[in-house]
């Protein structure tokens, strides 16, 4: 970038939000000048399609990822070498924070469907983050969502029932489209049912039983994949087990 041309700063933080990049710079409040640095190291990658993999589980941990468009779900073999899921990372949120501990994935990221990045080199982010005091504040809240996500996961994966243990899922999917700034109610699902049942512990009958149990409750409405959350206070509470709601009371797993 040549150092002696004006710094538009509408264009960059323009880029920023399309590249969903305001995940780590627009929250900070960067200036012009800094937002230029990291402006400058965004790399964006090549157009990915529905199964290819970001990483695989082994490999160096040699960038961080923002999805511009498109979902992804991270997946990793448990003790008898089956695939599970173990993550779902929507456009904005950054992807590849698994491998800051050890410098390794220990997962596969793979696109849920036709999805392109923003590619940022974790290198290049460690310099740029060392001069400006916002971006490694905004890195630690990052890294801190997404340990909140780890822990969300393993409180859904602890709930006895299936009718809880998907309005965890549900709510907290909710409450992560609105922080995105999109809709908390009319929720897109861009995994598969399988995918669901994956992350939740279940079999795939179970997931469906159970979506069309919280629909005949009028908690929800689901038609494929575009969810309509009717009734969040409900869903809440149900999330939360802050009250017993008698519509459910009975139903099995």
């Amino acid at each position: 970038m040549d150092a002696t041309a004006p710094i538009d700063l509408g264009r960059l933080r323009k880029s920023c939000a399309q590249c969903s990049l305001h995940a780590l710079c627009l929250p900070a409040s960067i200036g012009a000048a800094d937002l230029a640095r990291l402006d400058d190291i965004v790399k964006r990658k090549r157009p990915l399609q529905k199964g290819d993999r970001l990483f695989r589980v082994g490999s160096r941990l040699e960038a961080l990822y923002v999805a511009r468009d498109g979902a992804f779900k991270t997946v990793a073999l448990d003790e008898e070498g089956r695939q599970q899921v173990i993550g779902f990372h929507l456009p904005g949120e950054l992807i590849g924070l698994d491998g800051l501990a050890s410098g390794e994935h220990r997962c596969d990221a793979e696109a849920l469907a036709s999805a392109s990045v923003c590619e940022v080199p974790f290198g290049d982010l460690e310099k740029v983050a060392g001069m400006v005091p916002g971006l490694q504040h905004q890195l630690l809240r990052v890294i801190g969502q997404s340990m909140g996500r780890d822990h969300d996961h393993l409180e859904m994966l602890g709930r006895k029932g299936a009718n809880e243990r998907m309005a965890l899922f549900l709510h907290t999917l909710s409450e992560r489209y609105r922080a995105l700034g999109q809709s908390a109610t009319e929720v897109h699902l861009p995994m598969s049912r399988e995918d669901i049942a994956s992350y939740l512990g279940m079999v795939i009958e179970t997931v469906s039983r159970t979506l069309t149990r919280l629909q005949d409750d009028g908690l929800i409405s689901v038609r494929g994949r575009q969810l309509r959350i009717l009734d969040p206070r409900a869903l809440n509470a149900m999330a939360h087990g802050l009250e017993a709601d008698p519509r459910m009371a009975g139903r099995g797993h």
